[in-house]
Order: structure tokens, then sequence, then C-alpha cells
């Protein structure tokens, strides 16, 4: 089955301890409504806040995420799904999307020879 990268993004600095109960308990439900949808979430990962991240360009080296921005990349997971219009549709589902934004994008399957 394929598999995407669902990015989620989250208000700056997209601190995981400051979700609220109500959030937390959305988030939860979310893997049922993935199944029934025929996707799988294969591995998913909340990442620290954005002022913990470090960006490299070149040889200099900054605090702070990549680019400064009101959004910033909060946690990724990657999903199996049947197609990508399946892929969507799990994604719309994603709490994420009440206060900011999930990017579907599907992972290099290198070919073969």
């Amino acid at each position: 089955m394929p598999q995407y990268a669902v990015l989620i993004y989250s208000p700056a600095p997209a601190d995981p301890m400051e979700l609220t109960p109500d959030y937390v308990a959305l988030l939860e439900q979310y893997p049922a409504k993935v199944t029934e949808l025929g996707g799988r979430i294969v591995t998913g990962f909340a990442l620290q806040p954005s002022t913990t991240a470090a960006a490299i360009r070149g040889d200099l080296v900054t605090d702070g995420p990549f680019i400064e921005a009101k959004e910033v990349v909060a946690g990724f997971f990657v999903l199996e799904a049947p197609d990508r219009d399946v892929a969507l549709e799990i994604a719309k589902l994603n709490p994420a999307t009440i206060h900011g934004a999930v990017e579907v994008r599907p992972l290099f399957v290198a070919p073969t020879e």
C-alpha cells in the first residue's frame, strides 16, 4: 500500500506540552478514524517546540527554525493509504487542521532496475 508523509503545522512555537485536554482527546480519536477510511498510521512523532530548532545553511548555524513563520512543523507521521484521495480524506480529519495545517506528500520509492 502506498505511504504518505503527513506533516503537521501548528502556530509557533508548537509546544506539545501546551496542548489542551480537548485537543488531546481529538488526537486520541484520530487513529480510529484513519482505520475507518482504510488507512494505517505506520509511525508518528511530535517535535519539540520550534524554539529548540537550529538551522544550518552552509557553515552558518543559527538558533530557531529554518525560516520565520507563524506556523511551524510540529510533528509528522507516516500513513499507509490505498491511494492519494484516501490519504487526503484522512488528513482532512486531523485535528491540526483546526488551528494549523496538514501537508500530505507521497514517500519517495526508488525505481527498481
